[in-house]
């Protein structure tokens, strides 16, 4: 039953006892049909939609939330949010996503709409109870997994840019095909997008990263023309380029499968975020030699010092958030390295101390970034990660390196040699550090302790 639960009846009544009309409209009914959960009810009002929700919310004896400037309320019902907004009709100016809007009918407020999915309604009045108002062929679409446009695409996405964005996203979240048509309205209307601030694009593509098939998503973007106006930094890893017939791997499409991979394994945003980010530093970092063919080296480097300003154009979080993909990005590579040689002790408390708390993020990355089609390469490396993840418990247990503060603080140092804040209270506090993590001595005090004062004699300390 489509509108089953108790809240609509309420909803019914009250627009009833103000005649109006009003109807369930949108996500929640698309994802009826989808038989996806949805907490999200928008109501469609012919009228005014903050008058019924005022009225709904004294029924419920429940707060409301108004926005006046958006002739939209909302309140909310248990797990539920109910958002309440006037049938309207919609015209835009060319130089603004912020429509000139009207009092209208459904039939105008469906024509408003971004897909013909998004467009389906269902009745609240009491002569046709739960009927589906449907006229674009949107249950059509649904079945067939297609999103299209209720008017002419160009009119669409010239008028609101953003919706080819959401046109990508909700590709990437049902699994839904563009019709070809309106994709090639969103490569004609791509520039379009500069009149879209940037937070309400980044939005739409957390959905994406945190989408069922991001690649998938990602892939659209590219194709669309989209991605070099919102990440020209992932545009630049496509293509392969070839030297005396040495070509190398394809950046982006691997990107594209680090993402795929991660998401089977975590539903970390950041951690996507990571994965998506990991190579961006290699088309600067591009090389190539006649002995060893293509090389990247420092591309974790370089990668890394590029994060805040791709953070800060995308308007991302500057705090925390970025520290940890940027870190992602720069120790990428590092238990990579371990795998390659001898896993030694040293080289393990080094990659503990550095990841801190974040080395399962960190490993997880490390095998989403294993992309090799032969399956006994693959295997190989995620049989020596495991190794490496052993070896991480064994020297974590007996040293417990992970976020480890040196015993022997600058104060201390300071307080002892009656020194002040100088170049050789560093180096000894470096040097103490460094025996720790090469296993000279434990993370104990009194070692600590003493190899200070050894230090600072052979400086002439003290």
């Amino acid at each position: 039953m489509p509108l089953s639960n108790p809240i609509f009846p309420i909803i019914a009544q009250a627009a009833q006892e103000s005649e109006v009309r009003a109807f369930v409209i949108g996500g929640y009914v698309r994802d009826f049909f989808l038989e996806r959960p949805c907490t999200d009810i928008d109501i469609v009002v012919e009228g005014s939609g903050i008058a019924l929700a005022e009225k709904v919310a004294e029924k419920l004896h429940t707060p409301v939330h108004l926005f006046k400037q958006f002739g939209t309320a909302m309140l909310r019902h248990h797990d539920l949010e109910i958002e309440f907004v006037g049938a309207r009709k919609e015209s835009y100016r060319t130089n603004s996503r912020k429509p000139i809007v009207e009092d209208g009918t459904l039939q105008d407020d469906q024509l408003r709409r971004d897909f013909t999915v998004n467009a389906l309604a269902f009745s609240l009045q009491q002569e046709d109870w739960g009927n589906l108002v449907d006229p674009f062929g949107g249950v059509r679409d649904l079945q067939n997994g297609l999103l299209r446009t209720p008017l002419h695409p160009d009119a669409t996405y010239s008028d609101d840019p953003l919706r080819m964005v959401r046109a990508v996203r909700f590709a990437a979240q049902l699994g839904f095909t563009i019709v070809p048509e309106s994709f090639e309205s969103i490569q004609r209307n791509a520039h379009r997008l500069s009149i879209v601030s940037m937070e309400r694009i980044t939005d739409e593509i957390h959905k994406i990263v945190m989408s069922a098939r991001p690649a998938y998503g990602f892939r659209l973007l590219d194709q669309s023309g989209l991605l070099p106006l919102i990440m020209p930094q992932l545009s630049a890893l496509k293509g392969v380029e070839t030297m005396e017939g040495r070509g190398h791997k394809e950046n982006f499409s691997h990107t594209l499968q680090v993402v795929e991979n991660i998401a089977k394994t975590s539903d970390d945003l950041w951690l996507r975020w990571a994965a998506l980010l990991h190579d961006v530093g290699k088309p600067a970092t591009k090389q190539y030699d006649a002995k060893v063919g293509w090389s990247f080296h420092g591309h974790d480097f370089v990668g890394s010092k590029m994060i805040p300003g791709i953070f800060k154009h995308l308007r991302l979080p500057l705090n925390e958030k970025m520290k940890f993909v940027q870190k992602m990005v720069l120790l990428h590579l590092r238990p990579i390295s371990l795998v390659q040689d001898e896993v030694t002790d040293s080289a393990v408390r080094r990659l503990l101390f550095d990841a801190g708390d974040d080395i399962d993020a960190l490993m997880r990355l490390c095998e989403a970034d294993i992309t090799s089609k032969n399956e006994q390469t693959a295997q190989r490396h995620l049989d020596n990660f495991a190794k490496v993840r052993q070896k991480l418990i064994e020297v974590e247990e007996k040293d417990a390196i992970r976020n480890f503060k040196p015993p022997i603080s600058g104060d201390l140092i300071m307080q002892t040699y009656g020194l002040s804040p100088c170049q050789e209270v560093g180096a000894i506090k470096e040097r103490i550090k460094n025996a720790i993590l090469e296993g000279q001595i434990h993370n104990d005090y009194d070692e600590a302790y003493a190899l200070m004062e050894k230090i600072a004699k052979e400086m002439g300390i003290g």
